[in-house]
């Protein structure tokens, strides 16, 4: 037998023996979030330079969370919550009322149901703590949406404050579920300790 005819034989039968097994696709994987753990603090007011401004609100912050200070012309006592650790922000600003509730209160479910195209269901709850004043509503966007939670608070004659999640990445409810969850905790947490302190 020639050399070339055993070279052959050899590349046929690795030809036979490598087609013998199925392809099976495989889904697209995603990366393991780990959450951390979780500790609470009180926040009342950023440290801006070397003064401290009084807030008129304050709540429960988790101690995970980086409070940034917005500077916006004419709007103060705006926030950004910011987790490093999990690349997501809690948008908060705040505006005064004065005679424009209904104005307010529309914006801010404007902001909640532009979302609704790729929501599967927006559950609404209902936050009501008459001896603080507070009276808000928590907005839960299910499905692959830009902000997976959104609230709103007010005490219905001076102050309105509004808070949404976002994720500094594409929306994917399946792999960003832990992240989601660990933020929508956080929120509660904030609703459920809000004060306003004028």
């Amino acid at each position: 037998m020639s050399i070339v005819n055993c070279q052959l034989s050899i590349l046929l039968l690795l030809a036979c023996v490598s087609c013998s097994n199925n392809y099976t696709p495989r889904p697209y994987g995603y990366y393991r979030i780990t959450v951390p753990d979780t500790a609470y603090t009180d926040f009342s007011s950023p440290i801006t330079g070397e003064s401290r401004e009084a807030y008129p609100y304050s709540f429960s912050v988790s101690q995970n969370a980086v409070v940034l200070p917005v500077k916006k012309e004419g709007e103060p006592f705006w926030i950004n919550l910011y987790y490093p650790a999990l690349n997501a922000t809690i948008h908060c600003s705040y505006k005064p009322v004065r005679n424009n509730l209904r104005e307010l209160t529309n914006d801010a479910l404007e902001f909640v149901y532009r979302n609704a195209s790729y929501a599967t269901s927006i559950p609404e709850r209902e936050y009501t703590h008459p001896e603080a004043n507070v009276y808000g509503v928590l907005f839960d966007l299910e499905g692959n949406t830009a902000s997976s939670c959104q609230f709103f608070i007010t005490d219905s004659t001076r102050h309105f404050f509004r808070a949404s999640v976002y994720c500094n990445c594409p929306p994917n409810a399946d792999s960003l579920a832990p992240v989601y969850n660990y933020l929508r905790a956080d929120i509660i947490k904030m609703v459920e300790t809000f004060q306003w302190t004028k």
